[in-house]
């Protein structure tokens, strides 16, 4: 007899990649990456599976043909200030907040609730969260991320070639391309360090959850103790798609 239970999609279309999830009861079935804009590849993803809801991270302001598809077979919902959440959010500009930010928060809860938790998400930015053992979140800190800071010097300079991201085990560059690599690698490492170390001194039992398409490559030379999840905004997704299902 087959199951019967119901299959939800999570997606997240944002400034560089977009990537969907498929969960069924509170197990995520599988995720990938896909194309922002075009269908054929959620269709292939989907392979043939009509979720009943869909619950959507987007930065982009016009509305890609991916979502036009969606709607012809799933309830769309689109993550966006009144929705129900997981967390109480205490930004105080609440519209200007990155849906991705709010996921990612709501997604550490689900994962560490009665806990502390500081949410570094290491994509095109990396952007420092907090969420309280109660639930609250505040906001935190957002910086350029690793190609972000690569281009920029290349961009803003008449000499600095552009170079590709590498990694770094020596402090000290021998060539100009070693030494930028030394300085943004090394320079987002005593970032993370600094901000960790920071947030540990302010709250007790803290714990820190790396995600980011480049989060489980910075995370590696950190002293502290990181979870890693690659797929945290899809779990924060899920969660939020569950409490605005009625």
């Amino acid at each position: 007899m087959k199951d019967t239970k119901p299959v939800y999609l999570t997606l997240d279309l944002g400034n560089t990649s977009a990537s969907a999830a498929l969960f069924m009861g509170n197990k995520m079935l599988k995720v990938s990456a896909i194309r922002r804009n075009s269908p054929a590849g959620l269709k292939v993803f989907l392979s043939r599976m009509k979720p009943e809801a869909c619950m959507v991270s987007s930065v982009i302001k016009s509305e890609p043909p991916l979502l036009s598809f969606l709607r012809t077979v799933s309830r769309v919902i689109l993550l966006r200030p009144g929705l129900l959440l997981p967390v109480q959010n205490n930004y105080l500009t609440p519209k200007t907040l990155g849906q991705d930010r709010l996921a990612c928060a709501a997604g550490a809860h689900t994962l560490f609730p009665g806990r502390n938790v500081l949410i570094i998400d290491a994509g095109t930015c990396i952007k420092y969260d907090f969420v309280d053992a109660e639930g609250c979140y505040y906001g935190g800190s957002i910086t350029p991320g690793l190609h972000m800071r690569l281009e920029a010097l290349h961009h803003f300079t008449s000499a600095l070639p552009l170079v590709k991201p590498k990694e770094t085990h020596e402090i000290t560059g021998r060539n100009t391309a070693q030494s930028i690599l030394s300085g943004v690698e090394y320079g987002i490492r005593f970032e993370m360090e600094g901000f960790i170390s920071a947030y540990k001194k302010q709250y007790k039992n803290l714990k820190v959850v790396m995600t980011g398409g480049d989060g489980l490559r910075l995370a590696k030379p950190l002293k502290s103790n990181i979870f890693a999840a690659p797929h945290l905004i899809h779990t924060g997704l899920y969660e939020i798609l569950q409490k605005n299902l009625a």
